[in-house]
């Protein structure tokens, strides 16, 4: 409830009296005192060290981390994500959501900066019929009266003590959040792109491994076949080969249907999921992963888009905060109006002529509101606002913790990748060696079957490992670029508040 004066209207030449400057008077006077009293935006200590308990990368330019798909050196991933990024139900999604605060930010603005202008206006007909003309010299004049009016009255708060300008940063912060979380989800998007593609590759790999696997199974089942059937060996070597054959031919059943779903699913990601197969090439190689990037915690703050969206929404819950302690303060609203009216009647002088009135007025008011009975509803409101203040201030910590932890685990994983890969691929190469070896002598019948297939079955497991390891590592590659906040351009936001909205080229 509010308990509000209205200055009388003010004509003129009409003394204006000492009223409204009395009134604008007290404002400032009580608006200067009070202002200070607000309670300044919360801080948080976002210290960061100075370096990671990670292996040292290599330097890399700001623009390539941007973009860091291109360092793979992968056509179809490129053309993959750039797909993404435009036609992609996600990325669309975000933009929608961004299109949206924008367009929630501009409806705010006009809210505090336009008056609030309401026109009104009126038309009324009367029609008067003549039922009586007595007397001398008496008459009465019957006819249509038309009456036209139009009214136009202006409600203007003054901001005196800064209420407009802390309502404008919470408007700007609001869309700078939605900007932060728009580049978010693009850079979610292009890093869950690469590691679905990385994981079908994953499964080419596998697949031509199970095909080469189930070639050679054949060939020894058609060797120990052989041989039975010259009495060289036991018919049970036969059998044996047969029932490996038969699972090496199982395991490539199982992983091309893999391989099917991994390639839908990747299709559906970037929004082309009603494509054929076809369209999407997944070529049977898994490269090296690029060097670890060297980077320091703090660039952090500015990389992350999370990051930097918790910090808008401390800072958004914190303008809130400073209106609600405004809301305290008196109010002064500056309310001009004007009107005018025009009213056509019958001539009395003339009958059957008609003749015409216009009229205007305007006035200028002044309001001073002072919430008396609502202070203790606004004390109420602080106190759940700084509530909400305290929850922003620990999340945009915990963003930041979490950030550092997700950055450095990642640096440590691809460098643990990276030399794993390097001691697989090694023993993968010997196991291939002695399998040769074997798979010949057995040929030759230099070496029973069980050496044979105890070589196979050595080979099989280092090829898988492999083959899991660098898939593995090329996803991680994907991750440290994400949580090093890779995937947009922070140079891309705009420090006019007039651009926020506008979403980057890339």
């Amino acid at each position: 409830m509010r308990l509000a004066k209205t200055g009388a209207p003010w004509r003129p030449g009409r003394p204006s009296g000492s009223s409204p400057v009395l009134l604008v008077g007290a404002a400032l006077v009580l608006g200067a005192g009070l202002s200070a009293c607000t309670t300044p935006a919360r801080q948080v200590d976002a210290k960061l060290p100075a370096a990671y308990e990670a292996p040292k990368g290599t330097p890399l330019a700001p623009q390539a981390l941007d973009q860091w798909w291109t360092a793979f050196n992968d056509p179809v991933l490129n053309d993959l994500v750039t797909t993404a990024l435009a036609k992609a139900p996600d990325a669309r999604l975000a933009a929608a959501r961004l299109e949206e605060a924008r367009a929630v930010r501009r409806g705010q603005i006009r809210e505090l900066y336009i008056p609030q202008t309401p026109l009104t206006g009126s038309v009324k007909r009367t029609d008067t019929d003549i039922l009586d003309q007595s007397g001398t010299g008496g008459f009465t004049l019957g006819g249509v009266t038309k009456t036209y009016s139009a009214n136009f009255d202006v409600s203007w708060e003054l901001d005196l003590i800064g209420r407009r300008a802390a309502a404008r940063r919470v408007v700007d912060n609001d869309l700078a959040a939605a900007r932060f979380s728009y580049e978010g989800a693009r850079a979610a998007l292009a890093a869950n792109v690469a590691q679905s593609y990385f994981e079908a590759r994953g499964y080419a790999v596998q697949l031509e491994d199970a095909r080469q696997n189930a070639r050679i199974s054949q060939s020894l089942y058609d060797v120990s076949a052989e041989k039975g059937r010259r009495g060289l060996s036991a018919t049970t070597e036969g059998d044996r080969t047969a029932a490996d054959l038969a699972q090496a031919q199982a395991q490539v059943a199982q992983v091309e249907a893999q391989l099917q779903a991994a390639r839908r699913s990747l299709l559906i990601l970037v929004g082309k999921g009603v494509d054929p197969l076809a369209s999407l090439p997944v070529q049977p190689v898994l490269d090296k992963t690029p060097p670890i990037p060297a980077a320091a915690p703090a660039e952090l703050l500015a990389r992350r888009p999370d990051v930097r969206e918790a910090a808008a929404r401390l800072a958004s819950a914190s303008g809130n905060l400073n209106i609600n302690e405004l809301a305290l303060f008196p109010t002064l609203t500056l309310q001009p109006g004007v009107g005018i009216q025009k009213q056509t009647s019958p001539s009395f002088l003339a009958p059957g002529a008609e003749q015409s009135t216009t009229s205007s007025a305007w006035t200028l008011g002044a309001g001073l509101s002072v919430p008396v009975l609502n202070i203790p509803k606004l004390m109420t409101d602080i106190k759940a606002q700084g509530a909400r203040v305290e929850q922003a201030a620990v999340t945009y910590e915990q963003t930041v913790q979490k950030a550092f932890g997700e950055t450095e685990n990642a640096l440590v994983q691809q460098d643990a990748d990276e030399r794993r890969v390097t001691l697989l691929a090694a023993g993968e190469r010997r196991a291939a060696a002695a399998y040769e070896a074997s798979r010949k002598g057995y040929a030759a019948g230099l070496t029973d079957l069980t050496t044979a297939l105890q070589a196979e079955q050595s080979w099989r497991s280092s090829r898988t490992a492999l083959t899991g390891a660098q898939t593995q590592a090329l996803q991680r590659a994907v991750q440290t670029y994400k949580a090093l906040g890779g995937g947009w351009s922070p140079e891309s936001v705009p420090s006019k508040p007039a651009d926020l909205g506008k979403p980057s080229a890339q």
